[in-house]
């Protein structure tokens, strides 16, 4: 049965960072394409892909509002993937939820979502 379960989500103000983890069983990690989505107040109901990677090469994509500064990692042997997030602003502020996805393209984005944990809610505030 695969689960994800994310965590490290927090009050954060503007400029400031957090690392947020996704762990993953049931599946195994280096075999899967993971992506971390959110759903912001701006995205209604909607889940926005933001970044994914790919365990067997390491590419990685991100959505251009995020790129330069959330930095997506993986460690196979702990079977969990992370989402360093620096300068953040309040627009980042939302749930934060991490999938496998069919696929991880660097310049072409990440496939359909699969599974999902609870999310983990981050919050941009001064």
């Amino acid at each position: 049965q695969v689960q994800l379960v994310e965590s490290g989500g927090g009050l954060v103000q503007p400029g400031g960072s957090l690392t947020l983890s996704c762990a993953t069983s049931g599946f195994t990690l280096y075999d899967q394409r993971v992506g971390w989505f959110r759903q912001t107040p701006g995205s209604g109901s909607a889940r926005e892909g933001i970044s994914c990677i790919r365990p067997t090469d390491g590419g990685a994509y991100y959505l251009t509002a995020v790129k330069g500064r959330f930095a997506i990692s993986i460690n196979n042997a702990k079977n969990t993937v992370y989402l360093q997030m620096n300068n953040l602003k309040p627009e980042d502020a939302g749930v934060y939820y991490c999938s496998e996805v069919s696929y991880c393209n660097v310049n072409g984005g990440l496939g359909r979502p699969g599974s999902w944990g609870q999310g983990t809610r981050v919050t941009v505030s001064s």
